[in-house]
C-alpha cells in the first residue's frame, strides 16, 4: 500500500504475519523511521502508539519520519543512544524514504526502509 508522508509517495510492505499481528490489535500501531544524522547514517525502525505526528495508513498502523541529529560527532558516544536532538528540516522530502517494509517475528515487530526501490 503506498500512502504519501511530506509530498513524497511512501509503500509500505507487510508480510503475511504483520497482517495478522496487526488485526489482532485494538490499539493503532505507529512505525517511527528514524534517521539518524552523525559521523555516518544510522537508520531505525520503532514501534509504538502515539499517533502525535504521525500519518495514518490505515485504522491500524500510522507512520512517522523522524531526523536525528547528534550533538558532536563522537565515537565513544556512538552507542544505543548518542546525545542527539531532533531538527526540523524546511524541506524533509528528499530524506522520506521510499520504502518501509515491516515484519511480526517472534512477539516482536521488525521494520526496516529504504531508499532504493
Amino acid at each position: 500500500m503506498n500512502i504519501t508522508l511530506h509530498d513524497k509517495s511512501l509503500q509500505v510492505r507487510l508480510t503475511p504475519a504483520a497482517q495478522e499481528a496487526l488485526a489482532k490489535r485494538t490499539a493503532p500501531l505507529v512505525a517511527e523511521m528514524e534517521l539518524l544524522f552523525s559521523c555516518l547514517l544510522r537508520k531505525r525502525v520503532h514501534f509504538g502508539e502515539s499517533l502525535e505526528h504521525a500519518t495514518r495508513v490505515d485504522a491500524r498502523l500510522a507512520v512517522r519520519f523522524t531526523p536525528i541529529m547528534t550533538r558532536r560527532c563522537s565515537v565513544a558516544e556512538g552507542g544505543a543512544a548518542p546525545p542527539s536532538e531532533c531538527f526540523p528540516l524546511e524541506n524533509p522530502r528528499p530524506y522520506v524514504p521510499n520504502w518501509l517494509a515491516i515484519d511480526y517475528r517472534r512477539g516482536e515487530w521488525v521494520g526496516e526502509f529504504g531508499y532504493a526501490d
